[in-house]
């Protein structure tokens, strides 16, 4: 009796270690969430499942070479959520600029400015003051008068101006007559179902999380200005002469680049309507944030491509840049290619909005509809940047990622789409050199520890070369590890899922690593604990290789601990080669070490591990030669 008591004992804490296991570490704030139904542990959104949502009616006025920009705009903010909201929070992240913002790196004369001023705050029509009591952060509270109840709406108007910063990155002056505006309207920060508020700063290297909302905006410039912005022209034959209006149009459904304004139209300043201002009138609906380009002197080129073969609809991709930058040709061609691509193979889901906008400036962004990349000398490398920012469509653009504490949920997807394009645009040794090169090697071979920390670390927190690497490199090689692990099909077949389930919505990571162990019917947290909770590295080793009565077996160490796939390439003493592709599955039961038999009358002459873009931290151990 006492035997089986103790043998029942083993086996009830054998399963609770196995169980525990085979568990993810789950935030206490995410574990309410659960407990309040807002989101299932199947991956799904709960039955509860809440977001608050905006309606943005904005104004900007812009008159280069002047550089004061004064926007007014009224919103109205929807409480979806079960609280009483005593509280608004607002972003402005224009206040980056300002002298002692929190920044991450240096700040030179030309960047800084005085941020962002509100001339008039009010609250269903009350004029209320604007509070400042933050410092130098680009979040503000605002105290209501009257607490909003939930399922009620408040109504805000605010006015405010700032000055453009002379030093362009993500959005600034790419020239004294060519301004790229982003973040530039004071809005609703997020609220949502495990958090409440984001008030997180931004810092400069991390990125955004926003709310789902519609949006009218109105752009005022000058004559012979053009704007591009987010959104649908509402007004061509308004602001534009009836030729360019015409050729617009006409963009819309031609698979050949027209270019509807040359270096000659823009001298003969005969473009747009010869009014003093022209007010060009931009709409998007269901979109995270808006972003806008003018200039009196960038060309523009346009054509649109069927991003969906089941309607035949199509995306409009327009372009618009210096003359001289000699990329920027075929811009349109390359925007066409990546969204064609995109929409038919990986994620293999038709783009989701009615145009694009490539502009030349400086920053290799992405933004809603629009990008902001530079000129690069070669073509190659100006098409894989672009490709890289269109994939960023889907996330976080389509998939409300919350990029400042989960960047690797945006980035690393576009990082792997970003190579899974380039392998059919250049061949896979290209690809992956190029991959190899830019996204692990800066990784793998610094054995600084800020590297090994684990990807689901919150990106708020740290910087650096590690908060880098997690984003883009070591996601990625995660994601198209578990590729690996489930084949092409069911892996789709996940990831089509996910997004089905939190397109237009805020995941976490753990819905993304619940609705792929649901879909796919298996237990995968060993493999999400491996790549995405540990300090572990990608590091094989061979520590024997033994002759059996069928062939041999090869033992491998996990030196590392990553569940990496790899090929063992074996060179036979007649000269023949073979090759074992080997999945992470394989590290499965056992993360340390694995023995793989190889059935084979042949002499083995010598062996390598061969982890292709999977590099190694030591590859030195990863051969083999018959002594």
């Amino acid at each position: 009796m006492i035997k089986r008591i103790l043998f029942v004992a083993l086996a009830q804490s054998f399963f609770f270690h196995f169980v525990m296991a085979q568990s993810l570490y789950v935030p206490r704030d995410v574990q309410e969430a659960y407990k309040n139904d807002t989101r299932s542990m199947d991956g799904k959104p709960g039955k509860n499942y809440w977001q608050n949502r905006g309606r943005y009616n904005i104004t900007i006025t812009a008159m280069p070479p002047d550089r004061n920009i004064k926007g007014s705009e009224m919103i109205t903010y929807i409480n979806n959520s079960p609280d009483t909201l005593k509280e608004l929070v607002f972003k402005l992240i224009l206040n980056n600029h300002k002298p002692g913002a929190i920044r991450f790196g240096d700040a030179s004369e030309d960047y800084l400015t005085d941020g962002v001023h509100i001339d008039r705050f009010t609250l269903d029509g009350v004029s209320s003051k604007w509070m400042e009591g933050y410092g130098h952060g680009t979040w503000q509270g605002q105290k209501l008068r009257n607490p909003l109840l939930p399922h009620d709406s408040v109504q805000i108007a605010v006015d405010w101006h700032y000055t453009i910063s002379l030093q362009s990155g993500r959005e600034g002056m790419l020239d004294s007559t060519t301004y790229f505006l982003a973040y530039f309207y004071p809005r609703v920060a997020v609220y949502d179902d495990y958090r409440g508020w984001d008030k997180m700063n931004f810092t400069g290297d991390q990125e955004f999380y926003n709310d789902f909302n519609d949006y009218t905006l109105t752009v005022n410039v000058p004559k012979n200005f053009i704007v591009w912005a987010t959104g649908t022209l509402q007004n061509p034959d308004e602001v534009l002469q009836p030729a360019y209006a015409d050729k617009l149009k006409r963009s819309m459904v031609s698979d050949k680049t027209m270019r509807i304004a040359t270096p000659e139209d823009l001298a003969a300043k005969n473009i747009t309507a010869q009014k003093d201002i022209n007010a060009w009138i931009w709409k998007a609906h269901d979109i995270s944030d808006m972003a806008l380009a003018l200039s009196d002197h960038y060309v523009w080129d346009a054509a649109s491509v069927i991003v969906d073969g089941k309607t035949q609809r199509r995306a409009s991709v327009q372009a618009a840049y210096n003359d001289t930058a000699q990329d920027y040709h075929q811009m349109v061609e390359y925007g066409m290619h990546a969204l064609n691509w995109l929409s038919n193979n990986w994620p293999g889901i038709p783009y989701p909005y009615p145009k694009t906008t490539i502009v030349q400036g400086f920053a290799d962004m992405e933004y809603p509809m629009m990008v902001n990349d530079e000129t690069f000398e070669d073509p190659n490398f100006a098409k894989f940047v672009v490709e890289h920012e269109l994939a960023h469509s889907y996330m976080p653009f389509y998939m409300g990622i919350n990029e400042t504490r989960y960047g690797f949920m945006d980035e690393g997807w576009a990082t792997t789409f970003e190579l899974l394009i380039g392998r059919a645009d250049v061949g896979n040794e290209m690809a992956d050199n190029l991959f190899k090169q830019f996204r692990v090697e800066g990784w793998i071979t610094d054995n600084n520890q800020e590297e090994d920390l684990p990807i689901i670390t919150p990106g708020n927190i740290y910087s650096g070369v590690g908060l880098g690497n997690n984003e883009y490199g070591k996601a990625s090689l995660g994601y198209l590890a578990m590729k690996d692990l489930l084949g092409d099909d069911l892996f789709k077949k996940c990831l089509h899922a996910y997004m089905d389930r939190w397109h237009g919505k805020h995941p976490i990571p753990w819905d993304f690593f619940y609705t792929y162990n649901d879909v796919a019917a298996r237990n995968l947290n060993w493999f999400w604990n491996s790549w995405y909770f540990s300090n572990y590295y990608i590091d094989m080793k061979i520590s024997s290789v033994n002759k059996t009565a069928k062939g041999y077996a090869i033992y491998i160490e996990n030196v590392g601990g990553f569940p990496a796939p790899f090929d063992i390439k074996i060179t036979y003493a007649d000269g023949t080669i073979n090759s074992l592709h080997q999945t992470p599955g394989l590290w499965e039961k056992n993360m340390k070490t694995a023995v793989v038999p190889l059935s084979s009358g042949k002499v083995i002459q010598s062996i390598k591990l061969d982890g292709g873009i999977f590099m190694d931290a030591t590859p030195e151990d990863n051969s083999w030669e018959k002594p």
